[in-house]
């Protein structure tokens, strides 16, 4: 364990003397490598920005106005018939768009029952085991424009259905 520390620590000063050296003895101009990619970088930034200002708005106003209950309520039967507690509901609606919004509402379920408790598991396992879909795709595939997306929505959804199959089912299983 200490050597794994250890590691952790000098890896860094490793990365930054391993740059220099290879520079160094490659004759590579290092430094102008680095602004090079930086600018590749702020471009790509900017392409995808007005994407993640969308998706972030969009998804503060869907919480903001309420519409994220009244679905939450009239999906309450149906996530019944799949044992899955309604309080959940809204988190994978918000799940699939923001993982900072589905935080929040996760840190609500903490709040009300507790981490210890079996929605609060189901909540933590959820979280860790889904995808932001509807961000991933709308971001990677926005930002090298690609529009035919064949398979990758329903593999996605399949996969989330998956996560959230699996949370219920082990935290079905710990609270026993």
């Amino acid at each position: 364990m200490e050597f794994l520390l250890f590691l952790s620590e000098a890896m860094v000063p490793l990365m930054i003397f391993y740059i220099v050296g290879f520079g160094l003895l490659s004759g590579r101009p290092v430094l102008d490598d680095f602004i090079d990619g930086a600018k590749d970088g702020m471009k790509t930034v900017a392409g995808i920005f007005p994407t993640l200002v969308g998706l972030m708005v969009s998804v503060g106003i869907i919480r903001a106005s309420g519409f994220l209950d009244f679905l939450g309520e009239i999906l309450a039967m149906p996530a019944a018939l799949l044992h899955l507690p309604p309080q959940l509901v809204p988190v994978i609606l918000v799940r699939l768009v923001s993982n900072s919004a589905a935080t929040g509402l996760v840190l609500d379920i903490f709040k009300e029952y507790g981490t210890d408790s079996q929605l609060g598991l189901m909540a933590s396992i959820m979280m860790s085991s889904t995808e932001t879909v509807l961000y991933c795709m709308s971001l990677y595939f926005g930002s090298v424009k690609i529009t035919k997306t064949r398979y990758t929505l329903p593999g996605a959804l399949l996969a989330t259905a998956a996560g959230v199959a699996a949370s219920i089912a082990l935290a079905g299983a710990m609270g026993r």
